[in-house]
């Protein structure tokens, strides 16, 4: 299991704890991506594996950071462990997370996603949603629910199947892009999780701002690199061009 966090001190302990409590974890590894505050040993005393960058690098290197480390602490002659992504914020609610480790375990999809309830407080009025949505849908056939879940169980291969990440908050809608295209595939899970969820205020609005950017950028990044390749195709010897 890996939570990517920063500054996150007042809610990593509790989810570290409840995330120990999910049936078959048995590692929970904490990526500090550049805290100011004390994450990182709030974390490791309540009993998880940290490691940290020293400067913020953002959710998708911490990501990547986190699977490298998991790999490395795989044993040679077992499966590699699946990789389920936690937020730091879920506290207390993060165990109800494990309902999206059976379905990938079981070999009856590669990528589980979290479908959460209504957060209290949240402000947002679908527009990034609605694009990660449209775009998935028509690049892959698929229709999820709620597109931007961070919190997913993948399979190692699925995982390295979609590296590099896409930067920020398009990892998400990357992901299920990148994964479904190829094959993968992705289901949604009903999990009771709670985190903090971005009002209508100021922050929020910038931070949407800050997610419609993103996605859009992931987005427009893969439609080129499917004309790259379709590109790519016709020009080589033999292909009747």
């Amino acid at each position: 299991m890996v939570i990517p966090a920063k500054d996150e001190s007042r809610k990593i302990a509790a989810t570290v704890r409840a995330a120990k409590a999910i049936p078959n974890v048995d590692l929970v590894l904490v990526v500090d991506d550049g805290s100011t505050d004390a994450t990182q040993h709030v974390a490791r005393d309540a009993g998880a594996v940290v490691v940290r960058h020293s400067v913020n690098r953002g959710k998708a290197s911490a990501m990547e950071t986190g699977a490298a480390v998991v790999a490395m602490r795989d044993a040679e002659d077992a499966e590699p462990r699946l990789l389920l992504f936690l937020d730091g914020d879920l506290g207390e609610t993060a165990v109800n997370a494990a309902p999206l480790v059976p379905p990938v375990l079981e070999g009856a999809a590669d990528m589980a996603i979290a479908l959460l309830p209504r957060q209290a407080g949240a402000g947002g009025r679908g527009f990034v949603v609605g694009l990660a949505r449209r775009s998935i849908a028509s690049m892959t056939g698929w229709t999820p629910t709620q597109p931007l879940s961070g919190i997913r169980c993948l399979t190692r291969e699925a995982f390295d199947a979609a590296t590099p990440l896409a930067h920020g908050w398009g990892v998400e809608t990357g992901l299920s892009i990148d994964l479904v295209s190829q094959g993968f595939v992705a289901v949604e899970v009903p999990c009771d999780l709670r985190h903090r969820a971005s009002g209508s205020d100021l922050k929020g609005q910038l931070h949407r701002a800050g997610q419609y950017r993103d996605v859009l950028l992931a987005v427009n990044a893969r439609k080129v690199r499917r004309v790259a390749r379709g590109v790519g195709r016709r020009m080589r010897p033999g292909s009747g061009t």
